[in-house]
């Protein structure tokens, strides 16, 4: 009987009282051809080429199991589309909506599509080094996120949820044994400050996201300037273009600005400090915890910087944050990337340092106090200007967080 069933296998003949090996019927060449135009075009439906796909692979004597492994799908969905296609030919490959406005994807939709976009076709058993739009919008259909969706509808999706394709760059990777955890963690507070989750028993109310920037010293920062083209003869009692100076002394010592975002109104907070220990620190810390009332639980996102931690000789910072009512949140090792304060010393950097000459000869700021000044005033401006147009598109540009 063994022998028989494979028999039966290979030449497609039924015994009675034997179920029947599905496939697709027997097609002809101009059948065959257009399934092959479908298949290797990849444009259109998504749906309309998986389903070409699999009848090519039936007709080609596939069984139903290995396309359903070759499509990363189910095999009653496979029988389904050869019983369709058997029954109404080529109509069964293309998908029947009904009339109206373009399916308009909910917000689970296009934050699972987002998800899965950037991460890795690897961590989801696939053998790709990248996404390509067609290999995406494949795996979203088989996975059931999407129903359908073209790979014009995906690039505009993606696109708009500020998703775009690049080239991959270095990169170290994170050693940190909880990593996991603690990327988990920082994620979740950011989703409370978002709106996008609920705060539970024990969470904050209030997301603070803190870090240091600097050293800053008097130095020459290059930058832009308007003037007068290269090879163009000045006008008569026209100044020569503005140029750096060249520093090879610096006696005004530095300074290092802590600084803090409050993500949940998107206002900046600033101290120029001349060390940056934990005792200052715990200062700035004191600062932002008087901000809010006691009882308003407060969460600090900050990296692994040594002052940031309480260790076994000082544990000065876990002492504080638990008589604050206060959580401080550390980034993985080596990932000071996911804290969002990062972005925004791109944007202090573009407007307040470069093309700035902190000279100790009088031109532009003498001081560390003038260069204080300066940065305060730019905080105090950020804050009024949160939608500033250019402002907002540097931080984008720096953000990965």
């Amino acid at each position: 009987m063994a022998f028989w069933g494979s028999l039966c296998g290979l030449t497609g003949v039924t015994l009675p009282g034997m179920a029947g090996r599905v496939r697709v019927r027997e097609i002809s060449d101009d059948e065959g051809n257009r399934l092959k135009r479908i298949v290797r075009r990849g444009s259109g439906s998504v749906v309309t080429w998986r389903r070409a796909q699999m009848v090519l692979w039936s007709a080609q004597g596939m069984s139903v199991p290995q396309i359903a492994e070759l499509a990363f799908t189910s095999e009653d969905r496979v029988r389904d589309v050869l019983h369709d296609f058997n029954a109404d030919g080529f109509d069964s490959l293309y998908p029947r909506y009904a009339g109206g406005h373009p399916p308009v994807f909910t917000l689970a939709q296009r934050r699972e599509i987002k998800k899965i976009a950037k991460s890795a076709p690897a961590d989801h058993g696939l053998p790709f080094s990248r996404w390509s739009l067609a290999k995406l919008a494949d795996f979203l259909v088989a996975e059931g996120v999407v129903e359908d969706i073209s790979h014009e509808g995906l690039r505009e999706l993606l696109r708009a949820e500020g998703v775009s394709f690049q080239a991959v760059r270095t990169w170290k990777q994170s050693g940190d044994p909880d990593y996991a955890a603690k990327k988990a963690r920082v994620e979740y507070l950011y989703a409370i400050a978002d709106g996008e989750v609920a705060a539970g028993p024990g969470d904050p109310d209030v997301v603070f996201c803190v870090d240091e920037f600097g050293p800053l010293n008097l130095q020459p920062r290059p930058g832009h300037q308007w003037a007068r083209r290269g090879g163009v003869a000045r006008e008569p009692g026209e100044a020569p273009r503005r140029r750096l100076r060249a520093t090879y002394h610096r006696a005004g010592g530095i300074r290092h600005l802590f600084a803090a975002l409050e993500l949940g109104t998107d206002k900046m907070y600033g101290h120029i400090k001349k060390r940056k220990r934990r005792g200052e620190f715990l200062q700035f810390c004191r600062y932002l915890r008087s901000l809010h009332p006691h009882d308003v639980r407060i969460a600090i996102v900050c990296d692994n910087y040594s002052p940031h931690l309480s260790t076994r000789k000082d544990k000065r910072v876990g002492r504080w944050a638990e008589a604050s009512n206060a959580e401080i949140a550390y980034t993985p090792g080596n990932c000071s990337w996911m804290n969002r304060i990062e972005c925004q010393f791109t944007a202090l950097r573009e407007f307040t340092l470069n093309g700035t000459d902190h000279a100790t000869n009088g031109t532009d700021h003498a001081t560390h106090r003038e260069q204080a000044c300066m940065i305060r005033r730019y905080i105090a401006w950020r804050n009024r200007h949160t939608t500033d147009p250019r402002l907002r598109r540097i931080v984008k540009r720096a953000n990965v967080a």
